[in-house]
């Protein structure tokens, strides 16, 4: 799996989101070659069995587009889960503390995963002991077929990244970051600005601070940031505020304004 590395060796991957629970929709962005696309279920009617199939079809395009999973929230039962499918990531919304970052990563952890950092290149491997997440055959591990190697070296190579989209989280984002495990921080636009009162007010100067020091945090720790753009405008200013990746868009907004393009463009001619 490539999306930790790329983060980890600051690459500054791009992704696209998919928040429609279709494999036809997931697939038709993986052939845009992003170099991930997060499959959400926080705010989508996404099951389990969609986001598998979703994961079948993002990997079954061409190119080496991977899957990321948003979860609903830091939920052990909900991850392992999810992890089962085998995205190449997980990125969780609402970690305001570093407490809760542990949580997430013991969570994305087995108990038994062994160092291994000649094969796997991942420092972090053998520094959560106390993983939580269960040990059953899975598409992960191709139903058991690679069992052995998927529990002490693959599960590993999951990347995991914590949303920031509260003030708490913003002042935590420093020992967020630290925590062993985390391999990147994702501003919520959205829900960042709205815990501000300052809704989608993104040039306001309270919102600018905190994505500054979010973003400052992130590099003091050595860890890269990243955050949602819907627009060409917000993939400038959100580049220009030193954000390491950007995932540049949405199924609904590509739809949206596609139609809104073509239908400007019909009116403008009749």
């Amino acid at each position: 799996m490539d999306l930790k590395r790329k983060l980890r060796e600051g690459d500054g991957p791009v992704g696209g989101w998919c928040s429609l629970p279709s494999p036809g929709v997931a697939e038709a962005l993986a052939t845009a070659e992003f170099d991930f696309v997060t499959v959400d279920t926080e705010h989508a009617p996404t099951t389990m069995e969609s986001v598998e199939h979703a994961l079948r079809a993002i990997e079954a395009a061409p190119g080496g587009t991977e899957a990321l999973v948003r979860v609903a929230e830091v939920d052990p039962v909900r991850i392992k889960r999810v992890l089962d499918a085998g995205p190449a990531g997980v990125m969780a919304p609402q970690v305001n503390a570093a407490a809760e970052a542990e949580d997430l990563v013991r969570a994305c952890r087995y108990p038994v995963q062994e160092s291994d950092e000649g094969h796997t290149g991942d420092a972090h491997f053998g520094e959560n002991r106390d993983g939580t997440r269960g040990i059953a055959l899975s598409r992960a591990s191709d139903y058991g077929r690679r069992l052995n190697e998927h529990v002490r070296h693959v599960a590993g190579s999951v990347a995991v990244i914590a949303q920031i989209e509260t003030p708490e989280a913003v002042a935590s984002a420093g020992e967020i970051a630290s925590v062993p495990g985390i391999d990147a921080l994702f501003v919520g636009p959205a829900d960042l600005s709205a815990s501000l009162g300052r809704f989608r007010a993104f040039d306001d100067p309270e919102f600018v601070d905190a994505v500054r020091e979010t973003v400052t945090a992130g590099n003091d720790a050595g860890v890269p940031v990243g955050t949602l753009a819907t627009t060409d405008e917000r993939i400038d200013a959100w580049l220009d505020a030193g954000f390491d990746f950007l995932i540049v868009g949405t199924d609904v907004g590509f739809l949206g304004a596609g139609a809104d393009r073509a239908i400007e463009r019909y009116e403008d001619g009749s």
